[in-house]
């Protein structure tokens, strides 16, 4: 049997009020590897340091029983990591001016340096490049011992973890299976709920209809006619009290096993939103931006020169680039934000409809966190209450979330309020800077689907995969200090990209049979001693139709 590392008793965790965890029992075992998910706000952070050791629970106890890492999500810029680990990421040593993906390679150069038995990851490729997360994918599937993975990347969980849990009101359903199963899982438990409530309202709307049926039959009965003989009189009203007392009867039956029906509760739907956003003040002309960029440095680093680009009007546009090429920068510049070592050169052509919003990773920037979270976002929407509500119920916060002042709200839930008030605003061309980053795995789904049915503009920065695929119609990536285009989705791009090295590669080998064709050629015209004509002779047509069928598969 495996090795225990970890064993946790009747945690339990309160933040005013509230209490956000509840867990009666979690155990971790040498080898496993485990996906902990549940909503933003759910307190999968506040678990991963208590089990770290880095809080303190309000209630229970936790026997680590080995060395435990942790690869912690705050943008600390004071972890440190051995050479090797530093080197193999990339992690830069200085402190200050570090993009989020350096700082992201910092703190997993010093958690791994550590070489605990028990790692615990949480939201490790926040800002990683593909670089990053390929490296760190391979580095975690090496990795001896046990690891507790709290990520928005779906790829991610779904390669590495064979066991699920999901936190949810501060209690833990332990799924033994992984991400995959565990949503066919869900997904199956859901059409099953369904199917009983169902159930259940057919059953209870029949046992009403009965129990009124009776009512009515009682209420119908005949009383005795007033010119009815005595002993006739007598015999019809022991047949009347009969009859009504038989239909009151039949009557508290129904509604007893109507009291006593087993109620259940309907799925939890996100709510539908019936008009398209960001299109209240269209743009006619074929491009909303136009750009031109001589120059654009950072930290005396140029990182742009002699780059033009444009976005069409109702495109959506993946941001695509390696850690600390620029890519926020340019954001920034578009935005028209520059200083603090930062120098852009060049033309911007906005048109004049556009009205320009701004997803910043600071969300202070964009949220006053004196007010409540339907407050912030209805400051900058004409639309009713009702829709502002909607966009926030979709994006999983609820109406009680809705309600706190922004400053009480988690990480995620901020990200939610900042996202839902973009959406909503008047704004026609929206820049979003990493928008998926400490969103859990429903936001996540529920924001693809408004991005896809925006009716507006979208430039973003994201390294997440599947909503890279999931959101963006056109690709603009960083490449040699320039800025490249691809008009069509990141599957799309890859396919290219794999045809046109089989090409590449049909091409080096027509090459290298033309050469030697011709050093074939040149033998046979001065034969060596030893030489056969006849063999030469057959190894040319051999090489000659080789590099036939070649050419014609290019």
């Amino acid at each position: 049997m495996p090795r225990l590392l970890l064993e946790a008793s009747h945690i339990q965790k309160n933040f005013g009020e509230r209490r956000v965890l509840d867990v009666d029992r979690l155990s971790l075992y040498d080898g496993e590897r485990v996906g902990l998910i549940g909503e933003n706000g759910a307190g999968k952070s506040t678990l991963l340091a208590i089990l770290a050791g880095e809080q303190d629970p309000d209630g229970g106890t936790v026997s680590r029983r080995c060395p435990v890492a942790l690869i912690r999500q705050a943008r600390d810029a004071d972890a440190e990591g051995d050479a090797r680990n530093r080197a193999e990421f990339r992690a830069p040593e200085r402190h200050d001016g570090l993009s989020g993906g350096e700082l992201t390679r910092r703190r997993i150069a010093a958690a791994l340096s550590a070489d605990a038995p028990l790692l615990l990851a949480d939201e490790p490729t926040t800002d990683l490049d593909a670089e990053g997360v390929a490296l760190l994918t391979r580095r975690l599937e090496a990795h001896r011992g046990a690891l507790v993975l709290v990520s928005h990347d779906r790829a991610l969980l779904t390669r590495l973890c064979t066991r699920i849990l999901y936190l949810e009101d501060g209690r833990i359903t332990d799924f033994p299976g992984g991400y995959a199963a565990w949503q066919a899982e869900t997904a199956r438990r859901r059409e099953r709920q369904q199917f009983e409530y169902d159930q259940y309202r057919a059953e209870t709307a029949r046992l009403k209809a009965a129990a009124q049926k009776k009512a009515e039959w009682a209420a119908s009965v005949r009383k005795a006619p007033r010119r009815m003989g005595n002993s006739e009189a007598r015999l019809h009203t022991r047949e009347y009290t009969n009859a009504v007392l038989q239909q009151s009867h039949a009557k508290r039956v129904l509604e007893n096993r109507l009291a006593h029906l087993e109620v259940r509760e309907r799925p939890r739907d996100l709510p539908e939103i019936r008009m398209a956003l960001g299109v209240a003040h269209p743009v006619a002309a074929k491009s909303i931006l136009e750009a031109r960029v001589k120059r654009l440095r950072a930290g005396g680093r140029t990182l742009l020169s002699n780059a033009r680009f444009a976005l069409p009007t109702g495109s959506r546009t993946a941001l695509l680039g390696g850690n600390g090429c620029g890519k926020t920068t340019l954001l920034r510049a578009l935005r028209g934000e520059t200083g603090g070592g930062v120098e852009f050169a060049g033309e911007l052509r906005l048109n004049p409809g556009a009205r320009v919003a701004w997803f910043d990773q600071d969300h202070g920037r964009t949220l006053d966190l004196a007010r409540t979270a339907l407050e912030n976002v209805m400051a900058d929407s004409t639309l009713p209450e009702s829709v502002c509500r909607t966009v926030l119920a979709r994006l999983n916060l609820g109406a009680e979330d809705a309600l706190k002042p922004a400053g009480l709200l988690s990480g995620g839930e901020r990200a939610k309020a900042a996202l839902a008030k973009l959406l909503l605003s008047d704004a026609n061309l929206l820049l979003l800077d990493e928008p998926t980053n400490h969103l859990d795995v429903f936001t996540l789904e529920a924001l693809e689907g408004l991005l896809q049915a925006y009716g507006g503009t979208v430039l973003f920065v994201s390294h997440d995969r599947a909503f890279i695929e999931a959101v963006a119609t056109r690709l603009l990536r960083f490449e040699d200090g320039t800025l490249v285009p691809f008009e069509g989705t990141r599957a799309q791009f890859e396919a290219e990209q794999r045809r046109d090295r089989r090409a590449e590669d049909r091409q080096l080998e027509i090459t290298a049979l033309e050469m030697r064709l011709a050093a074939l050629a040149a033998r046979m015209s001065a034969p060596r001693k030893g030489d056969r004509p006849d063999q030469l002779s057959a190894e040319y047509d051999a090489l000659a139709q080789a590099l036939r069928e070649r050419k014609g598969q290019a």
